[in-house]
């Protein structure tokens, strides 16, 4: 993504407020605003059919601010504030934060990597978003459900942060505090990602724990929604890989694995509409696998095609019982690029769950078409056009 320079007035305002000691520092804007509209099958109860205006299957409209300056001697100081809003109707992403994305300040160093302080994403999302999930942890239900048990936990706050790289190997590695009186460890967040390149070959491994307070406000995990069992675990492993199979062609696999005992996954796996439960599950856990790959087909258009499949074990069915439940989803993702700022896109998906994933579809109504407390179908067709403009 281009990213542009602050000029003109603000930039001699800054020039202006600066020093002779500050001429290597700068401050960059930079954002894109994306808007698709959007056809789904079974989207609400009964089996209503949806059109909509949303985002896109990707990302979400943002903006933000980075700056650095050159301390000298191979050292830079760096910031980065992200906000993130939905385009189509100007709210915030996340009600009453204004930086809902990253809001960060620390060191860098060409040789020894950075240390940065704030709200930052989780080393998960660097390396699954930037290169190992075909769709880049999407912003659909039906091509990201993967995530709704962890999604909550990949933003964190009052954390630090290290990024390195040595030869082959980088490093990304978090602990978030939990800013609680008597509590070094409820409400805290820790997580490392290992990287290894070796020719056309990436091999990634990573694990995160989050420890859930009943009451997370002011946490690492920064929610409201606090977890049944004061200090519950929600943790999540996963390994991946990526092969450059030629220039234009790229294939991508994985596995992601989480256990959650705070109760919160069945909850956050379903869609709106979808039945109530009767409570949670106090050991859920899921295992997903995925496939995909990226099609260079020309120079201004890209293919991307993905497959998962994930499996619940524990998992709350919607009479209250524990069991098992598989979910899957497959996608294809055209994008053809006006610019290297300015392109459309289209997307089709497909999902599908049974079991206990059967409980997070739009449940059905009755006769007297009011919705009811039970499962209605389990598949949904999606299909959304779109722009995306960088700057």
């Amino acid at each position: 993504m281009k990213r542009v320079v602050i000029s003109g007035a603000v930039g001699a305002l800054f020039a202006a407020a600066a020093s002779p000691a500050f001429a290597q520092s700068s401050v960059t804007l930079y954002g894109l605003v994306d808007n698709a509209i959007r056809y789904q099958t079974n989207a609400a109860a009964g089996g209503s059919d949806l059109v909509s205006m949303t985002s896109g299957p990707e990302t979400h409209s943002r903006w933000g601010l980075r700056g650095s300056e050159d301390l000298g001697d191979g050292w830079t100081a760096i910031f980065r504030l992200e906000n993130g809003f939905e385009a189509f109707n100007g709210q915030l992403h996340e009600t009453n934060t204004l930086f809902s994305r990253q809001a960060y300040v620390g060191l860098s160093n060409n040789k020894w990597g950075s240390l940065t302080f704030g709200r930052q994403y989780a080393p998960a999302y660097d390396t699954l978003g930037d290169v190992f999930d075909p769709l880049t942890v999407g912003n659909y239900w039906q091509n990201s459900w993967m995530y709704n048990g962890i999604g909550s936990y990949l933003t964190v706050n009052n954390s630090v942060k290290y990024k390195g790289s040595f030869d082959n190997l980088a490093v990304d590695a978090l602990y978030g505090f939990s800013n609680q009186p008597g509590s070094l460890g409820i409400g805290s967040t820790y997580a490392v990602e290992l990287t290894y390149t070796y020719g056309p070959a990436m091999l990634n491994a990573g694990f995160q724990q989050v420890s859930v307070p009943t009451s997370a406000t002011g946490t690492s995990v920064g929610s409201n929604v606090g977890s049944a069992i004061n200090g519950g675990k929600t943790n999540f492993l996963h390994i991946s890989g990526a092969y450059q199979l030629t220039k234009d062609v790229r294939l991508l696999a994985g596995w992601l694995r989480g256990q959650d005992q705070t109760g919160l996954t069945d909850i956050n796996m379903q869609q709106s509409g979808a039945p109530t439960l009767k409570g949670t599950s106090p050991n859920r856990i899921d295992d997903t696998f995925y496939v995909g790959a990226n099609w260079q087909a020309t120079a201004p258009l890209l293919f991307t095609f993905a497959y998962y499949y994930g499996h619940a074990r524990n998992a709350e069915r919607l009479d209250g019982s524990l069991g098992t439940g598989v979910n899957q989803s497959a996608s294809i993702l055209a994008e053809y690029s006006f610019s290297r700022q300015t392109e459309i896109y289209a997307i089709t998906d497909f999902a599908r769950g049974t079991g206990a994933f059967a409980a997070d579809y739009p449940g059905t109504i009755n006769a007297a078409g009011v919705p009811t407390n039970e499962v209605g179908r389990t598949n949904q067709l999606g299909v959304a056009v779109g722009l995306r403009k960088m700057f």
